[in-house]
């Protein structure tokens, strides 16, 4: 699986820097920090869904071209309100009859779902429908934004064996924004601590966890994040 770069990202409001960063996606990596550090806002940047106001400067260097919605999906923070509630599932996958069949078989959902509205469906099924949704294209790139944030701790062990299994399956990598670190320590192979816009620890998983050198990433680690938001 080749690397993923974002090289330069550079983010500015009013004069002011809100994000600059460079780093690399290889299988899977957790972008991590406080509340306002700017992970939400990079992911937008990724997607292209920035204010028209923000000043971005952003180099992208991958084996695949960048297109959003194929080549790069998102799954959304929360599936409730991703969805129209008005619309049946069926008509927001924008695929084929036979397409829907398959992912939903992926998923293990049953394909009944596809016939009734997001309000008649469980939270687990609904963030289900959107990994298929975001899976349709065949993705090399998968953007997940604070995933596991409405789960239990069952559903998020269950969230965690579906994707290790459909990375195993398909071959894309993850770029996972959250606050959850036993969820990211059990999915990601790579971690960056962002404060401020800026990255301030890098590197394998298992060993900034266990040896971290910034005093700011070792504070993230004592924080309870499966239960609150971590402030400084």
């Amino acid at each position: 699986m080749n690397a993923i770069h974002i090289d330069q990202l550079t983010i500015v409001h009013a004069g002011k820097i809100l994000v600059q960063c460079s780093f690399e996606i290889h299988i899977s990596l957790a972008l991590v920090g406080q509340s306002g550090s700017g992970k939400s806002l990079i992911l937008k940047t990724l997607l292209g869904l920035n204010d028209a106001t923000l000043d971005v400067n952003l180099e992208k260097r991958s084996s695949f071209e960048w297109i959003m919605g194929k080549s790069v999906s998102l799954v959304p923070q929360n599936p409730f309100t991703a969805l129209s509630p008005l619309t049946k599932i069926e008509d927001q996958m924008f695929l084929s009859k036979e397409r829907c069949h398959e992912i939903f078989g992926w998923l293990g959902l049953d394909i009944e779902l596809l016939k009734r509205y997001p309000n008649e469906l469980s939270g687990g099924q609904l963030q289900r429908v959107v990994i298929a949704m975001a899976l349709g294209f065949e993705p090399r790139l998968l953007l997940l934004d604070e995933p596991t944030t409405a789960l239990d701790p069952v559903s998020k062990q269950e969230l965690i064996d579906l994707l290790r299994d459909l990375q195993q399956k398909f071959g894309f990598s993850m770029l996972f924004v959250t606050h959850d670190m036993g969820v990211v320590q059990k999915l990601c192979e790579d971690i960056c601590v962002l404060k401020e816009g800026m990255i301030v620890e890098e590197g394998k998983m298992a060993e900034v966890i266990e040896h971290p050198k910034n005093p700011y990433t070792r504070r993230l680690m004592e924080a309870d994040f499966a239960t609150r938001e971590f402030r400084v």
